[in-house]
């Protein structure tokens, strides 16, 4: 039976649904997307479905629709007063979680279907990938072992593009990360023409800001942590990387080419396994998990990626 609860229905600005009571949210929302462009928006091994994209995503969507109607009334009424008639400011999702989690196809779903709806269909996602400092200066500040640990990512940088969104500007550019070469493209562009819905993916969105700093989350409207057992996403994280051996490393650009054909599965899966324990762990329990209580919505998944239940901040 649909269950929604909360902690203390007295006193809890939280309540918790499980799958099917959030699943009869989405209304009359309509699923427009197709099987096909599913399998584009999903990432490596991520077995995300339609069921997924109807029970999850649609509702996600119908609530975020009515997020941003009300910010933008609000938004307006702001403007009135001060007699301003500029356009909004682009209401800005930030997507967080740990690494293999499934948030970027998470921010790409909803990329599309919130494009879907009539009053807003110019949304933009930038990862945070593109503020990473190149692989060179990591290397020189002795921080490369710590790649997407919060010292990483040029923070200053990534501020002020949102700050800068948020105010109103009409074009930016920032870097590109590639995945392939793991390092900042040189020269590289991402062009953001100012979007009615901004949506910021990366594992360390929701960081707190640094004392007398502001932090990328301050211009945030909603946000989203995908949360799972650590359990569940080391065996995602290995399986992709299984994967990723298999096809992406075998390309001689890749920055990881000679674990696909200098060292056997044995020896490679070690090699994950020991990143997984020394990087990406350690990231997700000192600096990930903990902003998970920061975020707007909840998507805590079981086995096989699948939402189990949803929790919702509603105040």
């Amino acid at each position: 039976m649909a269950q929604a609860t909360t902690k203390n229905s007295f006193s809890s600005p939280y309540v918790e649904l499980d799958r099917q009571a959030w699943a009869a949210l989405r209304a009359s929302t309509p699923l427009s997307l197709t099987e096909a462009e599913l399998d584009v928006l999903r990432g490596t091994t991520d077995p995300t479905s339609l069921d997924d994209v109807r029970d999850i995503y649609l509702p996600l969507s119908r609530l975020l629709n009515l997020y941003v109607k009300a910010t933008r009334q609000r938004h307006g009424a702001v403007r009135a007063f001060l007699g301003e008639d500029d356009q909004p400011a682009p209401f800005i999702i930030g997507v967080a979680g740990s690494v293999a989690v499934g948030k970027s196809t998470t921010a790409r779903l909803l990329r599309s279907l919130l494009a879907q709806w009539p009053d807003h269909p110019n949304v933009e996602l930038v990862s945070t990938d593109n503020f990473l400092y190149p692989n060179a200066v990591l290397k020189e500040r002795g921080i490369m072992n710590r790649k997407g640990f919060p010292e990483s990512y040029d923070r200053r940088a990534l501020v002020r593009f949102v700050s800068e969104m948020k105010a109103g500007a009409a074009k930016m550019e920032i870097p590109i990360y590639s995945h392939l070469a793991y390092d900042i493209v040189p020269g590289g562009v991402q062009t953001v023409h100012r979007p009615d819905i901004l949506i910021v993916e990366g594992i360390n969105v929701l960081q707190p800001p640094q004392p007398g700093r502001l932090a990328v989350a301050d211009f945030f409207d909603f946000s989203i942590y995908v949360d799972a057992k650590v359990e569940h996403i080391r065996s995602w994280y290995l399986d992709r990387f299984r994967e990723l051996r298999r096809t992406a490393f075998s390309d001689p650009r890749s920055y990881f080419h000679a674990v696909a054909t200098t060292v056997d599965e044995e020896s490679a899966m070690r090699f994950a396994m020991d990143t997984w324990r020394t990087v990406n762990e350690v990231n997700l329990l000192e600096n990930i998990q903990p902003t998970r209580g920061r975020a707007t919505l909840v998507l805590y998944k079981g086995e096989g990626h699948r939402v189990r239940r949803v929790r919702l901040r509603k105040t």
